[in-house]
């Protein structure tokens, strides 16, 4: 299953507080799209991403606003092009 999630009109700590519900739910074969712009957000969930095991890939959508495709650090399976 594909989760997403996009907390772009968001502030901190909202998109922090709605990504760690999606992470509880996802099982090994399942991903994660979140699109955030609040610098907060940026900052503070890779790092939370890093510290519980997820490895995501990241790009820019727009100048202000981060896309962030997440997977369980074990789940080598999916190689996004």
């Amino acid at each position: 299953m594909i989760y997403e999630y996009d907390g772009r009109s968001e502030k901190c700590p909202v998109p922090l507080v709605q990504l760690r519900l999606l992470l509880k739910k996802m099982s090994s074969d399942d991903f994660c799209l979140l699109k955030i712009s609040d610098q907060g957000s940026i900052k503070d969930i890779p790092k939370l991403l890093t510290k519980q095991g997820f490895t995501y890939d990241e790009s820019w959508l727009e100048k202000n606003t981060l896309e962030l495709f997440i997977r369980k650090a074990n789940d080598t399976s999916f190689n996004r092009t």
